[in-house]
């Protein structure tokens, strides 16, 4: 609504919202779109001060949620996606976007995003291409001690399980190995 008086030419009234919308944010997500929303009107008012006040600080989690975090959340609904309505959508392409925009230190992430790229590509009909992909992936994933990484296993012998082949034979034998050596409750 903030947008539409601003655009209507009423800043000060789009603060008297955005003021009303602060005192009811709970999530840091909402907090920090009021507060950006919030400096942006000071600047349009020529409230330097004010503006920076809102907009100086970042959130912590703005750092963290970027392109390559955008691209898994794609790939995973796609996954999903293909799964519950049991037809065939790209992930291995979103996958491998967010494979190639992670940044250094999210070692965890890229294991599962590799687990997850190897999954896609079995689910696409691409045994040779998944199996290669699993064995990147595994190799990674028995450096990483991580309950959430040991839960994307079941995910990658599932999309394994209707190939019958050399390769994904041992991609399957090796994911039920670690997986068995970190035991999980936790849903991938």
């Amino acid at each position: 609504m903030s947008h539409q008086v601003i655009y209507l030419g009423h800043p000060q009234d789009a603060l008297g919202l955005l003021g009303v919308a602060a005192k009811k944010a709970t999530l840091p997500a909402t907090k920090a779109l009021v507060a950006s929303q919030t400096g942006r009107v000071h600047a349009a008012l020529g409230d330097e001060q004010r503006a920076e006040r809102h907009l100086g600080a970042v959130p912590a989690w703005v750092d963290y949620f970027d392109a390559a975090e955008h691209a898994g959340a794609r790939a995973v609904s796609a996954r999903d996606l293909a799964a519950f309505h049991g037809e065939r959508r790209p992930a291995s392409v979103y996958f491998t976007d967010a494979l190639r925009l992670r940044r250094p230190g999210f070692d965890r992430v890229k294991v599962m995003d590799r687990i997850g790229l190897a999954a896609a590509l079995l689910a696409e009909d691409e045994p040779e291409q998944g199996a290669a992909a699993a064995h990147q992936a595994l190799d990674e994933a028995a450096r990483v001690d991580s309950t959430l990484v040991a839960s994307r296993l079941n995910t990658l012998l599932d999309a394994a399980r209707p190939y019958r082949t050399g390769a994904v034979d041992e991609v399957r034998t090796r994911a039920a190995d670690l997986a068995a050596a970190r035991p999980t409750t936790v849903a991938a």
